[in-house]
């Protein structure tokens, strides 16, 4: 009974958009309406500063780890409880219940999520993240790629199937959430790590 609850509790915990709530705490005018309209850490550094997209991101990662690690100990450490918080955390930075379900790209949260689930692929996902960021200066890329290869990681290295279906749900998740900026992509029109939105 106790376990069933980490999913509430990782839904609410994604659902707080600290992105939105920083801006809006800081300029008083919503992220939605500027740049990419997303409210992640991404668009938060291009429209107001590289302080306030670095503190979106460390607590869009803290909220990801943070509902894994409730999930471990309500559920006495059984991965069922723990890999479903994983998803449930994305889904509620997704589609966050106090922003008409309408919420940013989870890349942070899931991030903090599986270093706490499965640390060394997320480990080996952030190197390939980093190089690709290097390479391109696409966020947007170096996430969709990441998050492709990322399932591939978690079978290699835990062998564990719960997991990797999991995984897998949660990357299609964030892969379908860039589509506009895979369109931006193909016509060339994507913004790089650096520019303005």
């Amino acid at each position: 009974m106790f376990a069933a609850l980490s999913l509430p509790i990782a839904y609410l915990l994604g659902s707080i958009p600290f992105g939105f709530l920083l801006v809006r705490w800081k300029t008083g005018t919503d992220v939605r309406t500027k740049g990419s309209g997303n409210i992640g850490a991404t668009n938060v550094l291009r429209t107001t500063g590289k302080a306030l997209g670095i503190l979106t991101l460390l607590l869009d990662v803290l909220k990801g780890a943070a509902a894994v690690a409730i999930a471990q100990w309500l559920g006495a450490g059984d991965p069922l409880w723990s890999a479903l918080a994983a998803l449930a955390v994305l889904l509620g930075h997704m589609f966050p219940v106090w922003l008409r379900f309408r919420g940013g790209k989870a890349v942070a949260s899931m991030l903090g999520a599986y270093l706490v689930l499965t640390p060394l692929a997320m480990l080996a996902t952030i190197l390939i993240f980093a190089l690709m960021l290097w390479k391109t200066r696409y966020v947007s890329l170096s996430s969709i790629v990441s998050a492709a290869v990322f399932p591939l990681g978690v079978w290699l290295l835990y062998h564990n199937g719960l997991y990797t279906l999991v995984a897998a749900i949660c990357a299609a998740l964030i892969i379908y959430k860039h589509k506009s900026n895979m369109a931006r992509l193909r016509a060339g029109t994507e913004n790089r790590l650096g520019s303005r939105a």
